[in-house]
């Protein structure tokens, strides 16, 4: 018998389906050998498509997802030993981290202690390479250091599969642990200077660049530091750079010990690093660079003290920005990591495919890696993949000479069918839950050293300029120009002494502002909403435009010191 939709869910196939038991005749039937007209339930649950699943928080759904749906595949074609070992809870819940990269006396420690405003354990600062470590600077109850063995058999912390690098990187490895405000909301990653020269390079005794590509795929901000004094980019860091490729929207840069030459050579020297890197960073975005001085001593060239200002408040709320989006990162690095896997287990595959069973293994094992390149091209032009989401050629080919490719898996459908519908459906209901989130937690943010050093007082960025001149005086700060602007008033033929919004215009108009700032200059100035402006209201107007052809932001509300003093019962809407 069959079944038709009438338009009633109750009277599907599948519904139907899912909540009958077979008659007797289709039982017979089955048994017969013939095929019933009605859906069976074992075919519905084939056919039925998957519901995303429901997770309580985002970290837990990435680990589940991870564990369930990735990890498999990555297991299935050997992802761990190409490219990155497999995540773990730790990876999940660990706070934000800031990775500082540069080459020897670029201010990286100088530039942690800024920061915090207090000395860490293990801290060495001097001109020659001091930091010959890789420090990772976190909160703790005590101050205290922990080896690098420790360290990566401490399922708390996110470093165990650092182990794979072995001794002579866990050597060089520790954990700088102290009570910090600041690092109640970040960790913060010292890396040793790099150095130029072959011989520097090899004597560290393990992958550098390797290590730092590994961290780079955990942290959420890589922050490249640059010496104004000493601009040339070594071979090392040239390779460091390429190594973070793919993760170059985590990367900043900073110039720093900016206040130590004059402001026509730092101009030549930000044109000559943004050349630098525009050699090395193959990406059409301009990348960030921050200038300034980021350490606790006078400025030797007080110049660009305001440059400085304003740059350290740009990086600043770029890093405490990190608490409240440190979900999405994980999730797009889920998601990065995912199409790479995809991408692997097409390679491996076409390369166990091509791979004879018995004699000439070695020859054609020669002859697969050599022509990678065109394997990359057909699997692009198969599959509809983006270039981009290949891995490295030359470094695969050298990856895969240490492989027995007659060992590698053969394509497996079912493991890359449960990864798509991870990126399908699974990831779209862990973004609504990530802006769930981020809507009923309090605003996140790092506070505590340098973080809350500009916040408050005089000193705080902008204090006193602008639209806060005369913040402190007990005169309004208009009445000093007022005079000048009466006689502009005045002009405008003033009715009962407030001149119309039309006669206003012609004056305003002049400052050749756009209509949307002159518009809100009026609302600011309009003290009482009339839709006129008397000569206190026009001198308030003509002060907010002087404040913004300046170079200074308006307020969103005005100020209590701007108000008029005959006004200043009114309040200001």
């Amino acid at each position: 018998m069959g079944y038709y939709n009438t338009g009633d869910p109750a009277r599907s196939p599948v519904i139907q389906a899912s909540i009958r038991r077979p008659s007797m005749s289709e039982d017979i039937g089955r048994r017969c050998g013939n095929r019933p007209l009605g859906v069976t339930v074992s075919e519905v649950t084939f056919k039925r498509k998957k519901d995303p699943e429901v997770f309580q928080t985002v970290s837990d759904g990435l680990k589940k997802l991870y564990k369930t749906k990735l990890l498999p595949l990555e297991e299935h074609y050997k992802f761990h030993e190409f490219h990155s070992p497999a995540l773990e809870d730790a990876d999940f819940d660990n706070k934000p981290m800031v990775l500082l990269v540069g080459q020897y006396s670029t201010g990286k420690t100088s530039f942690i202690r800024y920061l915090l405003e207090q000395d860490f354990p293990g801290m060495r600062i001097g001109p020659e390479p001091t930091t010959d470590s890789f420090i990772a600077v976190m909160h703790g109850d005590t101050e205290g250091v922990i080896p690098g063995n420790a360290l990566v058999v401490d399922p708390k912390k996110p470093f165990r599969k650092l182990n794979s690098f072995g001794n002579a990187f866990l050597n060089r490895f520790v954990c700088a642990q102290l009570p910090n405000p600041v690092l109640e909301s970040i960790s913060v990653i010292d890396t040793p200077g790099i150095l130029s020269g072959e011989k520097q390079r090899i004597s560290r005794g393990y992958d550098f660049a390797a290590v730092l590509e590994w961290f780079a795929e955990r942290v959420d901000r890589i922050i490249l530091l640059f010496d104004a004094h000493k601009l040339d980019i070594s071979d090392e860091f040239s390779e460091v750079i390429k190594a973070l490729k793919n993760h170059e929207d985590k990367i900043r840069v900073v110039l720093n010990k900016a206040d130590q030459i004059e402001t026509q050579q730092l101009m030549r020297v930000y044109g000559a690093l943004m050349w630098s890197l525009g050699k090395i960073v193959n990406t059409p975005e301009v990348i960030r660079v921050y200038i300034g001085s980021f350490w606790s001593h006078p400025l030797l060239i007080p110049d660009n003290r305001k440059l400085f200002e304003a740059e350290e408040q740009d990086l600043f709320k770029d890093i405490q920005s990190l608490p409240r989006n440190a979900a999405l990162r994980k999730l797009n690095d889920l998601i990065k990591r995912a199409r790479l896997a995809k991408v692997h287990a097409y390679i491996i595959s076409s390369l166990k495919k091509e791979m004879p069973s018995v004699f000439g293994k070695e020859g054609k094992k020669k002859e697969l890696i050599n022509s990678l390149g065109e394997i990359y091209s057909r699997i692009e032009r198969e599959h509809q993949i983006s270039p981009g989401d290949f891995p490295n050629l030359k470094k695969m080919q050298e990856q895969l000479n240490a492989h027995d490719l007659n060992k590698f898996q053969p394509l497996k459908m079912k493991l890359l069918d449960t990864v798509d519908d991870m990126l399908a459906h699974d990831i779209a209901s862990l973004m609504v839950l990530v802006r769930q989130e981020e809507t009923n937690r309090p605003q996140q943010g790092v506070k505590g050293g340098a973080f809350d050093g500009t916040l408050n007082g005089p000193f705080g960025h902008g204090y006193g300029e602008g639209a806060g001149e005369g913040i402190d005086e007990a005169e309004w700060v208009v009445a000093r120009d007022k005079p000048m602007y009466d006689e502009i008033f005045y002009t405008l033929s003033p009715v009962n002494g407030k001149v119309t919004g039309a006669n206003a215009k012609k004056e305003m108009v002049k400052s050749k502002l756009p209509n949307t700032v002159l518009g809100k200059i009026w609302k600011l100035a309009d003290i009482d909403k009339d839709g006129m402006l008397d000569d206190e209201e026009f001198a308030l107007a003509n002060h907010l435009i002087k404040v913004k052809l300046e170079g200074h932001e308006l307020p969103a509300d005005l100020p209590g010191h701007l108000i008029p003093p005959s006004k200043r019962k009114i309040p200001a809407e």
